[in-house]
């Protein structure tokens, strides 16, 4: 049988069958709440108070939802974590940074100051896909590089501060919103929409310390070039007046700021990142019970809450299985294309129904079943 062919019953079928470790599933009411809110939102400047008043319930839902300290602001700008990259090598690091690399986007950062012929060599400190590195406080470095998850892996690494000198500047792409973190232990917390915040892409959020914004502003009045486009002191000025540089995606602003909304209603970080390690923790279970499946991530303190990897045997194919989910509408579960394992990862973050998940579980059985 050919693993298209396989039909899983609808009575077995997650009520909705997204898994995607990003873009990932945006909720049906934040959907209709644009809907509902596109005419007069939609296509109109975002210089005026219609868009500036969503970035405004953005910023702020954000500052609620990681209970950030006095001080701190909440940044934004157009282009995604990528370009992100670049402004953090052109306006945070003042001249050696070190990096904790784990997976492919973990070692980006490094891999763009490496280029940077204004800054010196990077440090690097690495360990195996499915771990994460121990931190090495260094006294060469002002700027440490860590990745609270390394979503090709499905490893969580815990954010602390490696040294009392140094800022600390975290990649939280795929676990903002759904991992715990204390904003004492972080100068600058970033990521992209377009997972744990249920959005779409082409947009970069920041949580900065007085401590980063410090060195932002220091950095951009510096004989330092930084191109208006990357240059974190705009980014900085304008999003404390609810907008950004350039024109951004009106409707990812609006969508971030609808699921956190619903997020901070619901109990905030503590309730999502409650309902992300349930999830996981279905996966997690399912695959130790499994005889052809085990968990990618082999210590269990290191195993993400909210994007799970899970090996297979080699007597079944894993392109198979997701392929057969895919047939019946349950999609993304694809390992990380450079990553090279019989594997599936599932991506649980907080928009994600853990009842959803309870039923993939039971899609797994049923179409491993057949595969064997």
């Amino acid at each position: 049988m050919k693993p298209t062919d396989i039909a899983i019953p609808e009575s077995l079928k997650p009520a909705d069958g997204r898994f995607g470790a990003g873009p990932s599933k945006v909720r049906s009411e934040a959907m209709a709440a644009l809907s509902e809110r596109g005419r007069d939102y939609m296509g109109t400047s975002h210089r005026r108070s219609t868009v500036k008043s969503v970035v405004a319930r953005l910023r702020g839902g954000l500052a609620e939802l990681f209970s950030l300290p006095d001080g701190y602001e909440v940044l934004l700008g157009n282009g995604g974590t990528t370009v992100l990259w670049d402004a953090i090598v052109f306006g945070l690091i003042e001249r050696r940074s070190q990096h904790y690399v784990f997976g492919e986007f973990s070692g980006k950062l490094a891999d763009a100051v490496a280029h940077a012929d204004f800054l010196s060599e990077p440090e690097i400190v690495e360990s195996e896909p499915g771990t994460h590195p121990v931190p090495v406080p260094s006294e060469r470095v002002d700027l440490y590089a860590l990745t609270h998850n390394e979503t090709s892996t499905g490893v969580a690494m815990p954010v602390r501060r490696v040294s009392r000198r140094g800022l600390v500047a975290v990649d939280a792409t795929s676990a903002a919103a759904g991992m715990p973190v204390d904003p004492a232990e972080f100068d600058f917390y970033y990521f992209a929409p377009q997972k744990g915040l249920a959005s779409d892409g082409g947009l970069w959020l920041a949580l900065a310390s007085p401590a980063a914004i410090e060195r932002i502003e220091a950095l951009a009045a510096s004989d330092r070039y930084i191109p208006a486009s990357i240059n974190l002191r705009i980014a900085l000025d304008n999003s404390r007046i609810d907008q950004t540089y350039n024109t951004p995606a009106l409707a990812t602003i609006f969508l971030a700021a609808e699921q956190i909304d619903w997020i901070n209603a619901n109990g905030g970080l503590e309730w999502a990142s409650a309902r992300c390690g349930e999830s996981s923790a279905t996966l997690y279970r399912w695959a130790e019970a499994c005889s052809l499946a085990r968990p990618f991530v082999e210590r269990t303190e290191q195993r993400s809450p909210v994007v799970a990897t899970i090996d297979f045997d080699s007597s079944i194919d894993a392109t198979h299985i997701s392929s057969a989910l895919r047939a019946n509408g349950i999609v993304d579960t694809e390992s990380y294309r450079k990553l090279g394992r019989n594997q599936i990862r599932i991506a649980v973050y907080p928009a994600v129904d853990p009842d959803d998940v309870r039923a993939l579980t039971g899609c797994l059985d049923y179409v491993i079943e057949r595969l064997t």
